[in-house]
């Protein structure tokens, strides 16, 4: 259940407040194993559960999301609450101030039950590049998964067969799935809110870019960045970027107009709609069976009487070297501020300031973080600047170009696969370096980035492994209301199979050390 019909219940006194907490931070410690969350801030939920239910009891509920229990990955600063990147150089660093998106959900009386893990400053399409280890992917533990991959011989570990959840918001995707809370926010840069919703089978929304404030976000690349929305379904996405968009003074670069919430309709005329399904989609990597999918809903659509057509953005193969040069520049700049004078970590090194400087960001950052780095810097030395990043930025424009002319030509949206396969192994995924896997991993969600674009991945059907396969449908800026529409519409025809998660118990034996209960808070 999503939480308009836990909203409902809770006004209706079918169920408190704060037992409903009290349950969700019981499937918290009971998927400890999952290593979805990093830190639960167990004694300040349970206060804003007994304050909200407080509320319903006078019958004066804030709105849909009072009482509700959500997650937020850990690169939204929280007060009172650690914010860590996932990093050793932000371990224990407690910020002084809310997000506006996390003090919004607060507002509006949602209950925080923790912060979720990520690849370390959201580097990363696996969520296993952070120190406090890697996400596994709940569907690893579904009778799905089991019944289609038994154990080949009794000898086999069934530990090694895990597979991962997708990045870098891996930690947010696996706390949905798992039902441990009914919505979660990431961040997407390039696709990092929309990979592991593909993979852990929830509904992951990138908003347009400006429509969510980024106040209190991490950055890691500011022209691209968005909060992500991730739910169990398309409606609850739809609740929540109601609550969430429009307007922030805090943040320049969002919308000056108020943002109006709206409610999706039950039905829509598809026969009114225009798909373009992009050819340079069909990238060397995507699966058969993402292809098939692919096919099969396109012709889904066309059953159903929308016009499909296929349309081309020809500067597709061009994007994900863009990306990656732009990325990194602006992550060289972003990550200056670590530098252990104001906040963070510290070496421990006396000889001089620059000595100090080196060490702390020797220690605190990871392999991954330091070569985008480096790579970054690079891009920006004065001879490299016009051939690189200028470069870049023209290629970006003829991206974003690309996109305004298909829509322009009648096409509403276009549909595409979100990843390329199913979730791999976790064994088999850490055997390419992060950087080869994030330029595969990103191929078909990051151009939306670039443009600025809503998109949306929703969960198609299960692959013959028994997990979870996603598409994804990009809108017209600021168009959410269709692309919801349309996604909602689509949600409802493929009847996506819930997870049927074994018993969890017997996994419980390894829950991880490091997941601190900050119940002193």
């Amino acid at each position: 259940e999503g939480p308009l019909q836990v909203s409902a219940a809770l006004r209706e006194g079918r169920v408190g407040a704060v037992e409903l907490c009290q349950r969700c931070l019981a499937r918290v410690r009971g998927t400890g194993f999952l290593n979805a969350y990093i830190s639960v801030a167990e004694a300040a939920a349970l206060r804003q559960a007994e304050e909200a239910e407080k509320r319903y009891r006078r019958g004066q509920p804030l709105g849909i999301l009072d009482g509700i229990p959500v997650a937020v990955k850990d690169n939204f600063n929280t007060a009172g609450i650690e914010t860590t990147c996932a990093s050793n150089m932000l371990k224990g660093y407690i910020s002084p101030y809310n997000a506006t998106v996390v003090q919004k959900l607060l507002d509006q009386g949602a209950v925080l039950l923790g912060k979720t893990n990520l690849d370390e400053f959201a580097m990363g399409s696996g969520s296993t590049d952070g120190v406090f280890g890697p996400v596994r992917n709940p569907w690893s533990y579904s009778r799905q998964y089991k019944e289609k991959n038994p154990p080949k011989s009794h000898s086999e570990n069934e530990d090694s067969e895990w597979v991962i959840a997708g990045g870098s918001s891996g930690g947010s995707a696996a706390a949905v799935s798992s039902f441990t809370c009914f919505a979660a926010l990431g961040s997407d840069t390039g696709g990092s809110t929309r990979n592991p919703a593909a993979h852990c089978g929830v509904v992951g929304l990138k908003p347009t870019y400006g429509l969510i404030s980024r106040h209190g976000l991490i950055p890691l690349v500011n022209s691209m960045d968005v909060p992500g929305i991730l739910t169990r379904c398309v409606d609850d996405a739809a609740v929540v970027l109601g609550l969430l968009a429009g307007h922030d003074p805090k943040d320049s670069t969002t919308i000056q107009d108020t943002f109006k919430p709206f409610e999706l309709p039950d039905s829509i005329d598809i026969r009114k709609l225009c798909i373009g399904i992009p050819k340079e989609y069909q990238v060397p990597g995507l699966s058969s069976e993402i292809q098939a999918l692919w096919s099969k809903v396109a012709d889904l659509f066309k059953d159903a009487g929308a016009k499909v057509i296929e349309v081309s953005l020809p500067h597709t193969p061009y994007s994900i070297v863009c990306y990656h040069v732009l990325c990194t520049a602006e992550v060289a700049s972003n990550m200056a501020r670590f530098d252990g004078l104001e906040y963070g970590h510290r070496a421990d090194m006396k000889q001089s300031t620059e000595s100090m400087y080196a060490a702390t960001r020797r220690e605190g950052f990871n392999d991954v973080v330091r070569g985008r780095i480096l790579a970054g810097n690079y891009f920006l030395l004065k001879e490299n600047y016009e051939n690189y990043f200028v470069k870049a930025q023209k290629v970006r424009r003829l991206i974003a170009n690309d996109f305004v002319k298909v829509f322009g030509s009648a096409v509403d949206i276009l549909l595409t696969p979100t990843t390329l396969s199913d979730a791999a192994p976790y064994v088999e995924f850490i055997k390419e370096d992060n950087r080869t896997r994030s330029a595969q991993d990103d191929i078909l969600t990051q151009a939306a980035n670039m443009a600025g674009l809503p998109a949306i991945s929703v969960p198609a059907a299960l692959s013959k492994r028994g997990l979870p396969l996603g598409l994804q449908f990009i809108g017209r800026s600021f168009q959410e209301k269709q692309l919801l529409s349309v996604a909602k519409w689509f949600e409802k025809q493929v009847k996506f199979p819930a997870i049927q998660l074994e018993d969890m118990k017997r996994h419980d034996c390894s829950v991880l050390q490091h997941q601190k209960s900050v119940s002193s808070l």
